[in-house]
């Protein structure tokens, strides 16, 4: 297995925290507001919340081994886009509040990466 390019173990470091600092975000009323993410069932928020840092913990060990785990990191990439793609759609059909797609346009930023990574090669 090919070792990581520095770039990329920044950028899944980088994803880390930004994910496990979301993940405690989402947890908190203000953080969800903050995020534009609406209320609802504590259940169905604190399961969003356990994914978002599993994948950022995911992050974190993908950065730290420093190998190329390509299957991670297209599933990394197609979580990422997807994610922004749901939170685009739904702003566009008024379900969200604009913020929610500029909370998301992290995600966007590091998916693309990830994407540039895997087809350079």
């Amino acid at each position: 297995m090919r070792e990581l390019p520095s770039w990329m173990r920044t950028a899944l470091y980088a994803t880390a925290v930004m994910n496990l600092v979301a993940a405690v975000a989402l947890l908190t009323p203000a953080g969800r507001a903050a995020a534009g993410v609406p209320e609802g069932p504590i259940v169905y928020i604190a399961n969003i919340a356990l994914f978002v840092a599993l994948f950022g913990a995911g992050y974190l060990r993908a950065a730290i081994a420093g190998r190329d785990e390509r299957l991670f990191l297209w599933v990394a990439a197609a979580g990422k886009l997807g994610f922004a793609a749901l939170v685009i759609a739904l702003w566009l059909s008024g379900e969200l509040p604009l913020r929610a797609p500029v909370a998301a346009s992290g995600d966007i930023a590091f998916g693309l990466l990830f994407l540039r990574h895997l087809t350079s090669r």
